[in-house]
């Protein structure tokens, strides 16, 4: 008999600044709402009592801090996955429609940028 396979995550060390994806397997498993939030660490620390290495984080929806944190509920939010639809728009005008408005800001102002000639400075005697 085959045993169903589970995935494993790798090990991740999280460092002060990183944004994570965490949930709170308690509040998961009771059906309740709020049991997932975008955090940023804040600092790490070893349980005395277990040896295992918690987090803190800050809950960024309503800058709520939350303390020892496991970090098998974490998921790491890497910038490549915020930034894809900048990274892969066109240079040019871009297709907006897929885009996010600051994208789309972003992208323009770029564009701007550096289609402006430069300035040059007031000649001296």
């Amino acid at each position: 008999m085959t045993q169903p396979q589970q995935a494993v995550q790798p090990k991740v060390t999280y460092t002060r600044g990183d944004l994570v994806l965490f949930r709170d397997v308690e509040r998961f498993w009771l059906g309740l709402p709020g049991h997932t939030f975008v955090g940023r660490v804040e600092r790490s620390w070893t349980n005395g009592h277990s040896g295992k290495i918690l987090y803190d984080l800050t809950e960024l929806s309503g800058n709520r801090a939350r303390a020892g944190i496991d970090p098998a509920y974490m998921r790491l939010l890497p910038p490549a996955d915020a930034m894809h639809d900048i990274d892969t728009a066109p240079l040019s005008e871009p297709e907006t429609g897929a885009m996010t408005p600051a994208a789309v800001a972003w992208l323009r102002q770029q564009h701007a940028t550096a289609n402006q000639r430069p300035e040059l400075s007031a000649q001296r005697d």
